[in-house]
């Protein structure tokens, strides 16, 4: 069924957040949950639509899935039926090729069809097949992969792109190779190394967790364990955006302080202040939004990088909180072509936003926004959209909203908790 929000804008929201697990860790964790045929407890899994298409996934290849409590799931995969994914079901999410790494670990061979997901850019798998055959893998492909060996091999690994989906199917496939796994420009990014704690939780033997150098001894089996699932920093960053732009009062609980060196640093580029007590952040009203420029009064830009660099995930949010900050700054988006497509929305309502090509947008503010009708082309847009019409005057309705849900748990009741006047409605 197809579904939209309707938001009345311009309303100050007040109140606690807490956020939900962090999806971008959720998804491998889960995939890793077929290394062992033991019993997995995961705590704090996020309830959105992409958690929900990864244990369909793993439902169809025989991994018994049990909810043992809130957000809190148990995984058993003693018996895998099947090594060839649902093309249908891998068509709904790009986390699919997730699956990879665990099920030739684990059973010796995989068949895969195309991964879905976002259409952001072009996202290439070229880095995952790398690391397969490093390892040992043999690999055919022809618009569907099919991978197979006859044990697998630690290897060094140089990974031709710090790709995050690839260090985390190269860890958890090394983890059950036979000897050492070196792998060089490797992600870092926290969901990366939560996924690594994780597997050191079920037994692995990973060191360098944390930096672009990883080191994994294999071992012949893992075996099950618990492990909770961190809070979800990207949501955590919408929030704060979206408080600042609302003058809202808005406290979040549960964050991780080290997640969010950058993302605090660029936010005050903007003129957001937050104040940490413990792990809990609050955004306080009467935010004094500005651009601060750059040394001589030059234009600032704020971009995007590998960690511990300003995630690419945010500058989608960054672009909307930066329409009500006074001042000009270049929003400079360099993994995906197709990220900032989505700017003509904020312009149809108001924004000043020069697209100047696929990966750079000049914003000024502030702008008054008004009430449009939207539709979501992905996750991050979504939420941008969402909160440029909680600033917005007059009413707003965005379409498309699975996008959303793929990514925010619950988002429309948990804002109304916090005061906002917003309504979920079948198209």
């Amino acid at each position: 069924m197809s579904e939209r929000f309707i938001i009345e804008g311009g309303v100050p929201l007040s109140g606690t957040v807490v956020p939900s697990g962090n999806k971008n860790a959720a998804l491998p964790i889960l995939a890793a949950c077929l290394l062992t045929e033991d019993e997995v407890i995961l705590e704090n899994v996020p309830d959105i639509r992409d958690v929900h298409s990864m244990l369909a996934l793993l439902d169809d290849v025989g991994v018994v899935i049990r909810e043992v409590g809130p957000h809190t799931l148990s995984l058993t995969a003693a018996d895998v039926r099947s090594t060839e994914l649902h093309a249908g079901l891998a068509s709904r999410i790009r986390a699919s090729f997730l699956m990879a790494g665990p099920l030739l670990a684990r059973c010796g061979s995989v068949g895969l069809p195309l991964p879905g997901g976002d259409f952001i850019g072009r996202r290439r798998i070229d880095t995952h097949l790398l690391a397969f055959k490093g390892l040992g893998a043999q690999v055919e492909s022809n618009r569907t992969f099919s991978m197979h060996h006859n044990g697998l091999r630690g290897a060094e690994i140089f990974l031709d792109e710090a790709s995050v989906t690839a260090t985390e199917n190269a860890l958890m496939a090394a983890s059950l190779a036979e000897g050492e796994t070196t792998i060089l420009n490797a992600a870092c990014e926290p969901h990366v190394q939560d996924t690594a704690r994780f597997l050191v939780e079920l037994g692995a033997d990973i060191t360098g967790i944390g930096t672009n150098e990883l080191h994994i001894r294999g071992v012949e089996r893992l075996h099950g364990g618990r492990f909770r699932i961190p809070s979800d920093y990207i949501e955590i960053a919408s929030f704060i955006g979206l408080a600042a732009v609302t003058n809202s009062d808005i406290t979040i609980t549960d964050v991780r302080p080290s997640d969010m060196r950058m993302i605090n640093l660029t936010f005050e580029r903007l003129g957001i202040s937050v104040t940490m007590d413990g792990d809990n952040l609050r955004v306080a009203p009467g935010q004094r939004l500005a651009v601060e420029a750059d040394e001589g009064g030059a234009i600032p830009k704020i971009d995007d990088g590998l960690w511990p660099a300003f995630p690419a995930d945010l500058t989608s949010i960054a672009t909307a909180v930066a329409t009500q900050a006074r001042g000009t700054v270049m929003i400079f988006e360099k993994m995906f072509e197709n990220r900032l497509f989505f700017v003509d929305k904020l312009v149809a309502m108001g924004a000043r936003i020069v697209l100047c090509d696929p990966h750079r947008a000049v914003v000024t503010g502030p702008a008054q926004l008004h009430g449009e009708r939207l539709e979501s082309p992905d996750i991050r847009a979504g939420m941008a959209m969402l909160i440029a019409s909680l600033c917005a005057s007059g009413t707003s309705t965005i379409g498309n909203i699975g996008q959303i849900d793929r990514g925010y748990e619950r988002i429309d009741d948990r804002l109304q908790e916090l005061g906002a006047k917003i309504t979920r409605v079948a198209d």
